[in-house]
């Protein structure tokens, strides 16, 4: 039987800080507590910083900030700050605004196979439903099906078969590469996985295909994929889109290394000595 990982969560953000606690806060109720955080800043200021500092007196896990000055869209980097910072065999990383269910954890845990990355999904929350949890401090780790049921009736959320069912962890490999739920607001790798192909590429400017990028790189490596839905869900705030005037050029050379089979970033972990 394969040992169970150790596990570091790695959430990004960049000044959000009411939508981080709500993230943090989730993280303290897992219903599996043998696993740290890793807050990846990707330069927020000092509001930020004094809400992790806050979070960290009462944290029942240990709780890292890595931060890096604000420079634009580096999510990249921040990711890869806090992989290395990561002391967990197997790196969960999700947004600071996807909120967790109580057994994330531990069903990333029940997933983690050596030899392949799990890719989870997410519930997306309305505008008014995300001011509300926020303003409100609406628990949804709380929610039983009755709610749930009730948020998908009134349109707060835009789906609810996921967080009512759980799959075994059967079906769930995937031979052939697909673009289909490439998100790092939910993606599982082996830190050994992400040494081996230099982790998330930092020289992708701007929004988008990043995480894309990487699972193609990690595809072209011999790492396979496993779905995580039924299993792994997070609540995704409601957020306005980032610009994404590089979007079409960084999906242009996703594509072009899924054909030509590269493996390591160009700039990625090693280049962080």
């Amino acid at each position: 039987m394969q040992q169970a990982p150790t596990i570091s969560v790695v959430i990004t953000t960049y000044n959000r800080p009411d939508a981080l606690q709500a993230v943090v806060e989730a993280c303290f109720g897992q219903d599996d507590k043998n696993f740290e955080i890793i807050i990846a800043d990707d330069g927020s200021t000092a509001n930020t910083k004094d809400c992790i500092d806050s979070l960290k007196l009462r944290s029942p896990v240990p709780l890292h900030h890595v931060w890096q000055p604000d420079e634009g869209f580096r999510a990249a980097m921040a990711r890869n700050r806090g992989t290395l910072a990561a002391a967990g065999e197997y790196i969960v990383f999700i947004d600071g605004d996807c909120i967790p269910q109580r057994d994330f954890i531990s069903q990333h845990r029940k997933l983690a196979r050596r030899g392949y990355l799990v890719s989870g999904s997410r519930v997306l929350l309305s505008p008014a439903f995300t001011a509300r949890v926020l303003a409100e401090g609406i628990d949804l780790q709380q929610a039983d099906a009755g709610d749930k049921l009730a948020y998908r009736f009134r349109g707060h959320i835009n789906k609810v078969a996921q967080l009512l069912l759980r799959w075994p962890d059967i079906w769930r490999h995937r031979r052939r590469f697909s673009w289909r739920r490439i998100k790092s607001c939910n993606l599982a790798v082996w830190k050994s996985d992400l040494e081996l192909v230099n982790g998330f590429d930092e020289s992708f400017t701007g929004w988008g295909h990043e995480d894309s990028d990487l699972v193609v790189r990690l595809f072209n490596a011999g790492v396979m994929r496993k779905d995580g839905a039924f299993a792994t869900e997070v609540f995704h705030l409601w957020h306005r889109e980032a610009t994404r005037d590089q979007e079409s050029s960084n999906k242009k050379l996703v594509v072009m290394r899924a054909k030509d089979g590269t493996v390591r970033a160009a700039r990625g972990l090693a280049e962080h000595g």
